[in-house]
């Protein structure tokens, strides 16, 4: 299974998207409402989603999560709680969904349909 998108948190949202275009080349999708800036490859690759991080978080501290697309959350979860991996809620995003969990390192992963929603 590919990783597609990965999220990146940033105590300035704008400042690192700003970042990314002039550096790598990324162009920014911005949805009404949506905390997330998606950062898309012009050349192929993952794309970069930049999400606000929380206030106690430390400026420098690394803070990703890999995001995995999968059409149907509800079924890969249950699936994966089978083999013991237990997603926590899942979330309904504006026109996707989305459920979080930690690897065995407690790195934060996530499942989400939203590679899939229709625009």
């Amino acid at each position: 299974m590919p990783i597609n998108r990965i999220i990146l948190y940033a105590h300035d949202v704008e400042a690192t998207v700003r970042f990314y275009e002039k550096h790598f080349g990324f162009q920014a999708s911005r949805e009404a409402g949506d905390r997330i800036v998606e950062l898309i490859p012009q050349d192929g690759g993952a794309s970069l989603m930049v999400h606000p991080t929380a206030k106690g978080a430390r400026k420098g501290q690394s803070l990703i999560k890999l995001v995995f697309d999968v059409r149907d959350v509800e079924a890969f979860s249950r699936g994966c709680a089978q083999e013991g991996l237990v997603f926590g809620a899942i979330h309904q995003a504006d026109g996707y969904q989305f459920a979080n969990a930690k690897d065995p390192s407690g790195n934060p992963i996530s499942i989400s349909s939203r590679a899939f929603r229709k625009i």
